[in-house]
């Protein structure tokens, strides 16, 4: 009888024991709310509330890829104005690959037809001044109106028009001199004055002229600069990184016929994809040149 009664027996029996077992409860609800609000405010969100619509945080998004790490050209070098396809990659791919921000997909001819009609000239001024959440030269201020225009024709092309693609204006012809003009003597230069009997006119043999003539080295570089920087200045989409000679090494081993191969025709592999000719119109020798520029580097 004892026993039973023990163990109906309440483990609180004195007041100052059921202050301390209320005191904990409430200690312990506490600590748990503390806790959790902690969690809550200290995870980083997205929605509503947070700054993710901001004009700065949208354009972070949208920030052209080839700002990661790399320029896309050098300042101090010739300008040489890119092709569609070299800008559409390193400007324009971010959203209209996905059609991110209201951009029509590329290759996409039902999003792309009610911008179609509205003709050529109004599509290439959105693209240079922007158009809601387009901004101006797709974020690349650098790009030239030609190149921009380039690749207007080339995502247009691309899903359902067939625009001619823009061509560099010719250089200004150098000022032709005056035949009637007279004759000038010009100390030091590489001409033959051979003598004549007075009277008689002085017969002068110029030197021959040397026609311009452009390393293969010059050609690569340019072809370089105007197709294969875009990826391979900084090693993106599996592209092997100019100069690492580390990245390299494999397709070294594969000889120079297999690169070329590649180079030209394009290559798809697990690291990456390369376009045939670097998305560029490129001349099958100046694309070989491209080629051996790298590799010359990476020796």
């Amino acid at each position: 009888m004892s026993d039973a009664q023990h163990d109906h027996e309440s483990l609180i029996r004195t007041p100052k024991q059921l202050v301390i077992a209320v005191a904990g409860f409430f200690l312990v609800i506490v600590l748990g709310i503390i806790l959790l609000v902690t969690f809550v405010t200290s995870a980083s969100t997205t929605g509503a509330g947070t700054d993710s619509q901001k004009a700065n945080a949208i354009a972070e998004r949208i920030r052209p890829l080839s700002e990661e790490g790399f320029t896309l050209r050098d300042a101090n070098a010739p300008r040489v104005l890119l092709t569609g396809g070299a800008v559409y990659t390193a400007t324009c791919a971010a959203c209209h690959d996905n059609g991110l921000a209201g951009a029509p997909k590329s290759g996409d001819n039902g999003t792309w037809a009610a911008r179609l009609a509205q003709g050529y000239d109004t599509l290439l001024k959105h693209a240079i001044e922007g158009i809601r959440a387009m901004p101006a030269k797709g974020g690349n201020p650098d790009l030239d109106d030609l190149e921009v225009a380039r690749a207007v024709v080339f995502m247009a092309n691309k899903s359902g028009a067939s625009y001619k693609e823009p061509v560099a204006p010719a250089p200004a012809a150098a000022p032709v001199a005056d035949a009637a003009a007279p004759a000038v003597a010009v100390a030091n230069t590489p001409a033959a004055v051979v003598a004549a009997p007075a009277g008689e006119p002085v017969a002068v043999a110029s030197a021959p002229v040397a026609g311009p003539a452009i390393a293969s080295a010059d050609v690569g570089k340019k072809a370089y600069d105007a197709a294969c920087v875009v990826c391979h200045g900084a090693g993106i989409a599996g592209a092997p990184k100019f100069g690492d000679k580390a990245a390299w090494s494999a397709r070294l081993g594969q000889g120079a016929s297999v690169m070329y191969d590649h180079a030209i025709k394009g290559f798809q592999g697990k690291n990456g994809v390369m376009p045939p000719k670097g998305g560029s119109s490129l001349p099958d020798a100046d694309v070989k040149a491209a080629v051996d520029y790298m590799v010359a580097a990476a020796r």
